[in-house]
C-alpha cells in the first residue's frame, strides 16, 4: 500500500511540475501581450478601424493566445482536482487520456465569452496575473475605434434645385433628360460623378420636401445603384409643417428640415445610435435657406438653385461645391469650417429682409412644440 502511495504522489508531483512549466511559459507569452497592448491601443487611436486589417489581425492573435492560456490553466486545475480525489486503488484513472478526465472545449468557450454559474464564484481569480475581464477590455479597446476618428461626416442632400431641376412645364427650347410622374427632369451636369464622390467621402442621406412616391422615383433615376449606399431617404412626411406658405409661392407650404430629428433618431430605422451624429459632423445642403431655420447655425450651406443650365459646373471636378466638400471631409468640425468658409446663399438671420415673417413662423412652431410636449390643446 505504501509503495502505491509513493507512486501516486510521484505521479502528481510530475504533473504539477510539467504544468507549472507550461503555465509559466504561457505567463511569459501573456506578459508580452500585455506589454504590446499599449502600442496596439496607440495605433488604434491614430488610425480608423475601418479598413485597418493589421489591427484586426492583432485582435485575433491576442484572442487566440489568451484563449489558449486560459484553456491550459483550466486543464491544469481540473487535473489537480482529479488527482486530489484519487484513492490509492484508482491508479488506472491517472493514466487515462486528459479528455477522459473532463471535457474542456465547452468550458473554455464559457470562460472566454462570459462567466457561467460555476465561474461566478471564481470571478476574482487571476490566471498568471492576467484577469479574464482584462482580456475583454483589451479586445474592446482594439475592436472599437475612437468614434471621432472612425466616423465619416453626414451629408444630407436635397433633390430639386441641388441635383436636378424638376419642373412641370419646361420651356419649349429645352429638352429634359427624363419625364417622371408628369414632371420634366433636368439632371445637373456632373451629378453622377458628384454622387459617387459624396458616397466615397461621406455618409449620405436624402431629404426632400416632396411626396414619398415621387421621391422614390426621382432617386431611382438620379442615383441608380448608388441608392443602396444611402443611410436614409426622407420625404415631406419628415419635415416640420407650418401654417404658412413660402414667400413668393402662395401655393407652396412652408416646411422646415429639423436636423434634431436625425440626431435624436426620430425614425427608429436610422442605422445609428441616438446622438451619434450632431451639429459637429452633419451638413445639410439645400437650395432653400429657410428650411434650415430650426437648426443650429453653420450646420447647412445653400448652393444657388440649378435652373436647367447645361453650363453649370458646380458639381464637377474643380467645381465650387465639390472643392468645398473635399476640404470639409478632412476638417475637424463642420460648424467651425462652415463659419470660417461661407458658401452659396446667405443664411437667414435677424438681419435678413424677411426676418419679421420668418420669426413669426419660428415662434409659431416653438409654441406648437411646447404645447405638444406639455400635452396641451393647440
Amino acid at each position: 500500500m505504501e509503495a502505491d502511495l509513493v507512486k501516486v504522489n510521484d505521479r502528481k508531483r510530475s504533473l504539477h511540475e510539467n504544468d507549472e512549466f507550461s503555465t509559466n511559459s504561457d505567463s511569459f507569452s501573456i506578459a508580452n501581450i500585455e506589454t504590446k497592448d499599449s502600442s496596439v491601443e496607440v495605433n488604434v487611436s491614430q488610425t480608423s478601424f475601418v479598413g485597418n486589417l493589421e489591427t484586426g489581425n492583432d485582435a485575433s492573435r491576442i484572442f487566440s493566445e489568451t484563449r489558449s492560456a486560459i484553456k491550459k490553466e483550466a486543464k491544469f486545475r481540473k487535473r489537480t482536482e482529479q488527482l486530489d480525489s484519487l484513492d490509492c486503488s484508482d491508479q488506472s484513472r491517472i493514466d487515462k487520456h486528459p479528455e477522459e478526465v473532463g471535457h474542456t472545449n465547452t468550458d473554455q468557450t464559457d470562460i472566454v465569452s462570459g462567466p457561467t454559474q460555476s465561474d461566478e464564484g471564481n470571478s476574482e481569480e487571476k490566471i498568471d496575473s492576467f484577469d479574464v475581464n482584462e482580456t475583454s477590455d483589451v479586445l474592446l479597446t482594439i475592436v472599437i475605434p475612437p468614434v471621432s476618428q472612425s466616423r465619416k461626416k453626414l451629408l444630407v442632400l436635397d433633390l430639386n434645385g441641388l441635383l436636378a431641376d424638376i419642373v412641370y412645364a419646361p420651356p419649349n427650347n429645352y429638352s429634359p433628360d427624363a419625364y417622371i410622374s408628369g414632371r420634366a427632369i433636368f439632371k445637373r451636369p456632373y451629378c453622377d460623378d458628384f454622387l459617387k464622390f459624396c458616397c466615397e467621402r461621406f455618409e449620405v442621406g436624402i431629404w426632400s420636401s416632396r411626396h414619398r412616391k415621387n421621391v422614390e422615383r426621382f432617386i431611382d433615376y438620379l442615383m441608380g445603384d448608388l441608392k443602396r449606399k444611402l443611410l436614409f431617404c426622407w420625404d415631406s412626411s419628415y419635415c416640420t409643417a407650418t401654417q404658412f406658405n413660402t414667400p413668393g409661392h402662395k401655393h407652396k407650404p412652408l416646411v422646415f428640415k429639423d436636423l434634431r430629428k436625425l440626431w435624436g433618431k426620430h425614425d427608429p430605422d436610422l442605422p445609428w445610435e441616438k446622438g451619434y451624429y450632431n451639429e459637429s459632423n452633419t451638413l445639410l445642403i439645400d437650395d432653400s435657406p429657410y428650411k434650415a431655420l430650426l437648426n443650429p447655425p453653420h450646420t447647412a450651406i445653400f448652393p444657388h438653385s440649378f435652373k436647367f443650365d447645361m453650363n453649370d459646373n458646380i458639381l464637377g471636378e474643380g467645381g465650387d461645391l465639390k472643392v468645398y466638400l473635399e476640404r470639409l471631409a478632412s476638417a475637424d468640425n463642420v460648424q467651425t469650417f462652415v463659419e470660417q468658409n461661407p458658401f452659396g446663399q446667405i443664411a437667414i438671420t435677424e438681419r435678413s429682409q424677411d426676418w419679421g415673417f420668418y420669426s413669426q413662423v419660428i415662434d409659431s412652431c416653438l409654441r406648437s412644440e411646447l404645447q405638444n410636449d406639455a400635452g396641451l390643446p393647440a
